[in-house]
């Protein structure tokens, strides 16, 4: 788990409008009671997650992470394909992820894999807003 942390709060130092870390051994610990995470390995170090939780016939995936020595090499498509394959296998027909407005880069990305906005919703982050910062999720669907 410790490495996991790691490359999770790696690839989210980019949220700067949030207080202090993505992730922590207990809220990674709570998610993990929920859901699962599928890993990818190198030379037997992970170096991507994504988690994945079933919600009936739905299924969710996010904290997409990969490690920032490995971004741009496809990685990150991989661990999206992981995770729609591991919904499909569970009974899911339709995949969410919920991304956030002040990441105006994430739905034009999510777009190129099939994902479309079905809605928006408050975000309830793990970590406090910066004193200022206004924030809410864009959900985007895509049929398994």
């Amino acid at each position: 788990m410790p490495t996991m942390i790691h490359i999770v709060n790696a690839a989210f130092t980019i949220e700067d409008f949030l207080e202090g870390t993505r992730t922590d051994e207990q809220r990674m610990t709570e998610m993990m009671k929920k859901g699962t995470f599928l890993v990818a390995q190198t030379a037997g170090d992970i170096v991507a997650s994504v988690y994945c939780e079933m919600r009936g016939e739905r299924a969710y995936f996010g904290m997409l992470a990969v490690d920032p020595l490995q971004q741009g090499t496809g990685l990150g498509r991989k661990m999206i394909d992981a995770a729609e394959s591991f919904s499909r296998e569970n009974g899911a027909k339709v995949i969410d992820i919920a991304v956030l407005n002040l990441r105006p880069e994430l739905p034009p990305l999510y777009r190129k894999f099939g994902y479309i906005e079905t809605g928006t919703e408050e975000f309830k982050p793990s970590r406090p807003l910066k004193p200022g910062v206004e924030c809410h999720a864009i959900i985007m669907s895509k049929q398994l």
